[in-house]
């Protein structure tokens, strides 16, 4: 493993300590969080020798449901060869994203001259809209343009779980997570557009949640947000910054504020409804 690799092992294992209790299952670690906020998931444990089977996957599967969570995984390919065939004979979809580091200064966007990109604080007047943008955004069934916007995102602040929404304020009070948002200055596209995050550990940043309405896509807003989410991070003293992108094509967007694909990221999850009829049919 290199030296790259095996810092962000440290960093994925370290992230949800801080939230969550950390069950062994042999090769793998449950993380289950502590009252409110994001459901995490299982990984690799830390330092772990051998290989994971698609026992041990199937064994915290039925943890995970005794206790009403996700069934998720998440680790990196290259770190753990061999879970996604164990991850897929134990009957998960497995996807497998692009993970890229940044080399060098993240590369400024160009944006139009109504939008405007700023750090989130948390007494920000629009904070259940800027976390409502991420809910519209990846509530899509794509990356394309959509009619989805503005009214959109205010019907989904209206209706935020309240457990949900005060997790994601209290993380901006005690700065374990960093928010950017891109507004709109007036017309039809006002208000929060695109929104991202980072968390960090062990001067490790992490990107994450980086989303744009449908209807103001294709504007460089999700550039600009990673940039300016990327700059502050290395202000903060963070000597590694990365990010797993969903495709390549989102990737190609990272790679042109100056990421760089080093691995493979991957999740997996049960299947889709549609997909297990579909392993069924004859």
């Amino acid at each position: 493993m290199s030296t790259l690799l095996a810092e962000i092992e440290r960093f994925y294992d370290a992230v949800p300590r801080r939230r969550a209790d950390a069950e062994d299952h042999g090769a793998l670690t449950l993380f289950i969080r502590r009252g409110d906020g994001w459901p995490y998931y299982a990984r690799p444990t830390l330092g772990a020798r051998g290989a994971v089977s698609a026992e041990d996957v199937a064994a915290v599967r039925a943890r995970q449901r005794q206790l009403s969570i996700p069934e998720a995984f998440e680790w990196v390919l290259e770190t753990t060869p061999g879970l996604d065939a164990a991850a897929e004979a134990a009957g998960l979809h497995v996807r497998r994203c692009p993970l890229l580091v940044l080399r060098g200064e993240p590369v400024p966007a160009a944006l139009p001259e109504d939008i405007a990109l700023s750090i989130v604080a948390a007494h920000d007047p629009d904070l259940a809209a800027v976390q409502a943008v991420a809910h519209v955004a990846f509530g899509a069934l794509s990356t394309a343009t959509g009619p989805a916007g503005p009214a959109e995102r205010d019907a989904a602040a209206a209706t935020l779980p309240a457990g949900l929404a005060a997790a994601w304020h209290a993380s901006l009070i005690e700065g374990a997570m960093v928010h950017a948002a891109a507004r709109g200055r007036g017309g039809a596209l006002t208000g929060p557009l695109c929104v991202g995050s980072y968390q960090h550990a062990l001067d490790v940043a992490e990107i994450v949640g980086v989303g744009t309405l449908p209807a103001a896509r294709r504007r460089g807003l999700a550039a600009a947000v990673t940039a300016t989410l990327a700059r502050h991070a290395l202000n903060a003293g963070m000597r590694t910054v990365f990010l797993s992108a969903q495709n390549d094509d989102v990737a190609r967007v990272y790679e042109r504020v100056g990421f760089r694909r080093v691995a493979t990221a991957c999740i997996a999850e049960p299947p889709e409804p549609a997909e297990r009829a579909e392993d069924l049919a004859p």
